[in-house]
């Protein structure tokens, strides 16, 4: 297999999610077989790197799994691509505790060659300072190589490339500022299909960074770690709630370890449960499709019927919010499946961001995963089953609530085939 390289910035906003698409998309259009991946927990940038390398895209998180597991995942599933490219998160050095959990240790764990994007808007030969700092301020983490974002015109780019030359790293090129390439809302209406302005995009990358040399980065010889594949030997049926929206945030992994796998959509389908082992009903948007969801009356009873005879249910965040009593919106309230008796809240003033990783001990296991909503429960929030802790080991008045076989929860958990 070709190797990789990791596409980090100095702080978010800086565009790396729209060159580490871009070069995704640029890549796959030549013929090669791109593997992507992300760190850290994000479901939202892994369903637009799937949507232009036709292949999932896998996350690498430190906090949710062991060094050891972020490698088996980057070897098993970039072992037949042609180049891997990891999109890193936030800043490079951003973690959950100072460093712990950022792109730049995944960098170190896979031992991969960082390429910085930059944001130069309105600066010149003031990004010495911050680039020559990012470089020299962990010597094991390999910075290789920049590319600017948002250079104004051919004579900027040129004053850049004085930085680079004058610290001595690879200046890969630049993206000029476009306004069809800003990011649009992450939360409403997301559309993670190939759009209209990938084109503009590939275009401009193919025009003003060196693709070829980035290819050349990360086909090096270096051999890559050795791990058995631990894919699941499950052979019980698990059904999985999937869509483009309401139930779409799965961890790939998680989907490759459940072993026998199926899926069906709330909005639509009716499920047959008779042989289902483990009915998954994972986070998305539910509070956005809600005429759906409440018209599939069948599909609510069905799932009602199935917790109540005692089937295994693992319900995330949205998942969660669709088992509940009903949604509350500013528009008025939508009636879900009942099997667990609260009401959430999704109108504009009720809005609250919640958001971190969280770990918990349950009947002597402990399970790690992430929180990210803004719904909140109506009311008095139900009494947890057990005590959840954010990454540093702080109380949070998340509850992990169980009915019958029903575990449920507002966290997204890592590695469900651990769950009895």
């Amino acid at each position: 297999m070709g190797y990789g390289f990791l596409i980090a910035a100095p702080n978010s906003g800086s565009g790396k999610t729209t060159i580490a698409r871009g070069l995704m998309a640029l890549f796959t259009s030549k013929g090669y077989k791109v593997q992507p991946f992300k760190c850290g927990p994000d479901y939202i940038d892994t369903k637009f790197h799937a949507a232009v390398c036709g292949r999932p895209s896998i996350n690498l998180d430190t906090f949710m799994a062991t060094p050891d597991h972020v490698r088996e995942l980057f070897d098993r599933y970039g072992k037949e691509a042609d180049v891997c490219v990891v999109e890193g998160m936030m800043g490079l050095f951003d973690g959950y505790d100072r460093d712990k959990g950022s792109s730049a240790e995944i960098a170190r764990v896979l031992d991969l060659p960082v390429v910085l994007v930059v944001d130069a808007k309105s600066a010149a030969y003031s990004m010495a300072a911050l680039i020559s700092g990012f470089i020299n301020f962990r010597k094991d983490v390999r910075i290789n190589g920049v590319i600017f974002n948002r250079v104004g015109s051919e004579r900027h780019f040129k004053m850049l490339q004085q930085v680079c030359d004058d610290l001595g790293v690879e200046c890969y090129g630049y993206l000029s500022k476009k306004s069809e390439l800003e990011q649009g809302s992450r939360y409403l209406g997301l559309d993670f299909s190939e759009k209209p302005e990938t084109k503009l995009l590939i275009d401009l990358l193919e025009t003003h960074v060196e693709w070829e040399r980035l290819l050349e980065l990360s086909n090096n010889d270096k051999p890559v770690h050795k791990y058995t594949s631990k894919n699941s030997e499950r052979t019980e049926r698990t059904l999985i709630a999937s869509n483009d929206e309401s139930f779409s945030f799965i961890y790939q992994e998680n989907i490759d370890q459940l072993g026998n796998v199926s899926f069906f959509d709330p909005e639509c389908d009716i499920p047959c449960l008779d042989d289902v082992e483990l009915l998954y009903l994972p986070g998305g948007y539910p509070e956005k499709h809600l005429d759906a969801l409440v018209k599939a009356e069948a599909t609510r009873r069905a799932i009602k019927e199935y917790a109540e005879r005692g089937g295994r249910i693992i319900a995330e965040c949205g998942g969660m919010m669709y088992l509940c009593e009903k949604i509350v919106t500013d528009e008025g309230e939508f009636p879900m499946c009942g099997v667990l008796p609260y009401t959430i809240t999704a109108r504009q003033k009720d809005r609250k961001l919640s958001l971190g990783y969280r770990h918990f001990t349950l009947d002597g296991k402990e399970y790690r995963g992430h929180e990210f909503h803004y719904t909140q429960f109506m009311g008095e929030s139900p009494i947890s089953v057990t005590q959840v802790y954010n990454a540093k080991g702080e109380p949070v008045p998340t509850p992990v609530i169980r009915y019958k076989n029903v575990l449920a929860s507002y966290t997204h958990l890592y590695q469900l085939s651990t769950i009895n």
